[in-house]
């Protein structure tokens, strides 16, 4: 074999080698991308069915248009009290708490002494700030359940948030009684220190 020939031999492996490389790479790729589920709906008809383990939307656009949905339904029956607390729990999830409020004060008006209704007024007044109303909210609640734990808790914050140093020490006391190792007591009773040292 000349030096030529074998120049040419070796170059042709190599080139061998690196095709062959690049090839399986490509496939090794697109495999992942098969597994993955990524791409796997591109370059296929609008109106091609699902692709078993691609993404099939968006799912912040998916919880927009159930939002809408419910919306939809509250607004056309207002005296649906499901319809009325279905589309506040879904304003609540994206933290539209104040949309929150006026579905269940729909609500409220189509099943006045519904207990799940008023601590759902509470804990969303409280989220949006409205520490009066939560306050008004929790004790109609407790009104029904006193010794109600997570309701009794949200007093505490929104007496708190109140500055109403008298009344939220007694429901933090009430709340240490039915729940000594409640994880927000130690967080009241510092705020409450605070608010005493203030007066």
């Amino acid at each position: 074999m000349t030096r030529d020939n074998l120049l040419f031999a070796i170059i042709g492996i190599l080139l061998g080698f690196i095709g062959g490389f690049l090839l399986a790479s490509n496939i090794s790729s697109r495999e992942a991308a098969l597994r993955n589920g990524a791409g796997t709906t591109q370059n296929l008809p609008a109106d091609h069915p699902p692709v078993p383990g691609a993404q099939t939307g968006d799912s912040g656009q998916q919880m927009l248009a159930s939002v809408q949905t419910a919306m939809k339904q509250a607004r056309e029956n207002p005296n649906d009290f499901d319809a009325q607390v279905t589309a506040a729990k879904m304003q609540y999830q994206i933290q539209r708490y104040d949309q929150a409020i006026e579905y269940l004060l729909a609500a409220n008006k189509v099943k006045p002494t519904d207990w799940d209704v008023l601590a759902m007024l509470g804990v969303a007044n409280l989220d949006a700030g409205h520490f009066d109303a939560a306050e008004k909210w929790y004790k109609a609640a407790l009104q029904q359940k006193p010794n109600d734990m997570p309701t009794l808790d949200g007093l505490c914050a929104a007496l708190l948030s109140n500055g109403k140093a008298k009344e939220a020490e007694e429901a933090i006391n009430k709340l240490a009684k039915i729940d000594p190792t409640n994880q927000d007591l130690p967080q009241f009773r510092t705020k409450l220190t605070e608010l005493k040292s203030k007066k």
